[in-house]
């Protein structure tokens, strides 16, 4: 890899095991080509405190590229519809 060419940013996605919205996450960034680390939040409890210490909120998936927080599902949605998604995937801001 270049020196000028932008890293693609890391996805973290904090879940739990029963977690729709999460898989519906999941699946999405999968068919946009990306990968992630999953924290599972449920097996790990200081994890959830992280999550919660981060991000201000308690529900899962919360979803982060790179820096940035993304939020939850629904979130990552209208980010997508409003075109800012693919930028930050890309590691635009």
């Amino acid at each position: 890899m270049s020196d000028t060419a932008s890293p693609t940013p890391a996805i973290v996605i904090y879940t739990t095991a029963i977690c729709p919205y999460c898989v519906a996450a999941k699946n999405f960034l999968k068919s946009k080509g990306q990968s992630w680390s999953e924290v599972r939040i449920d097996l790990d409890p200081a994890a959830r405190e992280k999550m919660v210490a981060r991000t201000k909120r308690t529900s899962v998936p919360q979803i982060f590229i790179g820096d940035t927080h993304v939020g939850g599902y629904d979130d990552m949605m209208a980010l997508h519809r409003a075109g800012g998604l693919e930028p930050l995937l890309g590691g635009g801001a």
